[in-house]
């Protein structure tokens, strides 16, 4: 089973119920670059002022190329890998994949092209729906709840589909405003110094068998953060603010 590395997936809802779901279902698409959308027997006909109210803004695009189709056969045109997604267990034969397992069989193609297959809302596919598709994806859920919103099922499966095709999130990096510098070593150590002694003043280190401990955790604790010179001197200014003799008023 395998579809072209140059070809996204088809995504095609089964007789959707609501005009809201077909719409939230096309913003998943776009999020993760799937366009192509084709409708099997809508209840409310097409097109449907809901959806095009719910895609909002460029998700529109997809609902404006979308194809209707009177039966699923007439939908999977063009289609040599389709994947019916269920979270019941059938008494089809057929094999069954995770959302992930399934785009990457998806992704590592050589011919045909996918299709990932859904249904309507209150029931989801029929046996009769499934028996038309090659395969089943299962998403692996609290089994005492498995309903999920047709929206959330198409961002399931084109989340997994974007892996390794949509540009790579980089690495988490702490950006500071210009001027801001990074406290260096010393400064840390004068700030974890400076409230281990307060702390010790208030007998905050208690008991005495639990104390080194303690103050390795506090000082592991500023360590770890990264702070500017800033903000280490707002750290200090609390604290003799908070430890300072209260004003008596004459």
């Amino acid at each position: 089973m395998r579809a072209p590395m140059s070809q996204s997936p088809v995504i095609i809802l089964v007789r959707p119920q609501m005009g809201e779901n077909i719409g939230a279902a096309a913003r998943a698409m776009l999020n993760f670059g799937l366009t192509e959308l084709r409708l099997v027997a809508p209840r409310d006909g097409w097109p449907n002022p809901k959806a095009v109210a719910m895609a909002s803004g460029a998700a529109g695009r997809v609902l404006d190329r979308a194809r209707v189709f009177d039966t699923l056969d007439a939908a999977l045109e063009g289609v040599s890998l389709s994947f019916a997604t269920t979270a019941r267990g059938r008494e089809l034969t057929k094999p069954v994949y995770t959302p992930a397992s399934a785009a990457a069989v998806a992704r590592g193609a050589e011919a045909g092209r996918a299709a990932f297959v859904f249904g309507p809302e209150r029931a989801g596919l029929e046996n009769d729906d499934i028996a038309r598709a090659s395969a089943i994806i299962t998403v692996p859920v609290n089994p005492e709840f498995p309903s999920l919103n047709l929206a959330q099922a198409v961002l399931l499966v084109g989340y997994e589909w974007g892996q390794g095709r949509l540009p790579p999130e980089p690495a988490p990096t702490l950006r500071r405003p210009p001027g801001e510098i990074a406290a260096d070593g010393v400064e840390i150590a004068h700030l974890a110094d400076h409230y281990e002694q307060k702390l010790t003043e208030a007998g905050y280190f208690f008991p005495e068998t639990k104390a080194a401990n303690m103050r390795l955790n506090l000082r592991n604790l500023w360590s770890r953060m990264a702070l500017t010179r800033a903000d280490v001197q707002v750290f200090h200014g609390m604290l003799r603010q908070l430890t300072r003799r209260p004003r008596v008023d004459p």
